[in-house]
């Protein structure tokens, strides 16, 4: 690392998006990863399909839990 920097003709805010949206990572199980790649290989779509799927699934159950 240099010891100083020069940020003289730098521009504020360049990348800045005031409604940016930021996707997190999530990290599985080696075993669970493994048990969703094989079911998303057999349905010839992505990991994050089946995952969405999954989660969309759960939720529906438990707001009919809810009343």
């Amino acid at each position: 690392m240099k010891d100083e920097y020069d940020f003289s003709k730098g521009e504020r805010g360049k990348f800045y998006k005031e409604n940016a949206k930021f996707h997190l990572p999530v990290y599985l199980d080696a075993k669970l990863e493994d048990f969703i790649s094989q079911i998303a290989i057999e349905k010839n779509t992505t990991i994050s399909q089946v995952v969405n799927n999954l989660l969309f699934k759960d939720k529906e159950l438990i707001e009919l839990s809810r009343g």
